[in-house]
């Protein structure tokens, strides 16, 4: 079972982020959270990286960046949820479920007055 955050946000589709170790922020870092739209934490990550590879030795820059690459994995996701949540989004629920589809079923069947808020009008039906 894994669990997922909600946030919606008037006129926008509900965002769901799963809650977990982020894999693609740990290996790509900064361009997995501007992939994910997380724009200000992939501009100080990607910065980071830059001032530690220019400003520090080389053996101490590699120890420096493997722990950025390890809080980039165990925060990814909190970042991309700061990121929405600046966008104007709020958390609605917390979800369990097996996947992200099953994740958005049972989200809009415990809130059905978001269930045709963001499909076209003849999907709605």
């Amino acid at each position: 079972m894994k669990f997922w955050t909600a946030h919606i946000r008037q006129g926008h589709p509900p965002v769901l982020v799963r809650e977990s170790f982020a894999y693609g922020a740990l290996f790509l870092g900064p361009f997995w959270l501007a992939a994910q739209r997380a724009w200000v934490p992939a501009a100080l990550s990607l910065a980071a990286g830059v001032l530690v590879v220019a400003l520090v030795p080389a053996g101490t820059a590699a120890v420096i960046m493997l722990a950025l690459a390890v809080w980039l994995g165990l925060s990814g996701h909190d970042l991309v949820r700061w990121s929405i949540e600046h966008r104007g989004f709020t958390l609605a629920q917390v979800i369990a479920a097996t996947g992200e589809s099953e994740a958005l079923s049972v989200f809009l069947a415990r809130r059905p007055d978001l269930a045709g808020s963001f499909l076209p009008p003849q999907a709605a039906r």
